[in-house]
């Protein structure tokens, strides 16, 4: 009788992991994730926040961790403009490089992840222009996606755990726009 039990236990196992396994092999090997917000600002108040990396710092939700070590590169702005950080496992560790600034309207980055896993992915920030002076701000990250994060896509809904994030950075960053298009009223 226990070695019946234990048959159909390790035999349950097995055809769980190869479901699993099989179920992952049909994901897509590219993702992409996305997030937009309309500003109350022209394109020209938003883009320098977005282009110079210690500017970042003020509205990222990524900056959470406040005994994160950053190190930036000589240049912070535009093109070739680097940061490196080392934070708690909810930040990780990596690099980002600013692979092509054209103000105002886009910011394209390279993120390359060292931990929690490694990872090498193009972010990119486009600004475009709206009606009464708005501008919608997309926030988009896109790379391959190895077996490893398939089969994570199976338990974990990266699109919404990392577009969330995107969509407190986006907040925070209109919040900080808009606040600061107020201030310049009064």
């Amino acid at each position: 009788m226990f070695k019946t039990i234990a048959l159909v236990v390790v035999c349950t196992l097995v055809l769980s992991v190869v479901v699993v396994l099989g179920y992952a092999a049909t994901k897509p090997d590219a993702f992409h994730i996305a997030r937009s917000t309309t500003i109350k600002a022209p394109p020209e108040r938003i883009f320098p926040l977005i282009n110079d990396l210690r500017s970042n710092v003020s509205w990222s939700p990524f900056e959470k961790d406040p005994a994160m070590k950053r190190s930036f590169g000589e240049t912070t702005v535009g093109k070739g403009a680097t940061y490196a950080w080392d934070g708690n496992s909810d930040v990780g560790a990596g690099s980002i490089e600013i692979t092509e600034a054209t103000a105002p309207s886009k910011v394209a980055m390279r993120l390359d992840m060292v931990r929690p896993l490694e990872a090498h992915n193009d972010v990119e920030f486009t600004l475009d222009p709206g009606p009464d002076d708005t501008t919608k701000v997309t926030w988009a990250m896109h790379g391959e996606q190895p077996f490893l994060g398939k089969i994570m896509s199976v338990f974990i809904d990266c699109d919404e755990m990392v577009g969330s994030e995107f969509d407190k950075g986006l907040a925070s960053l209109k919040a900080l726009v808009e606040g600061q298009s107020a201030q310049l009223r009064q």
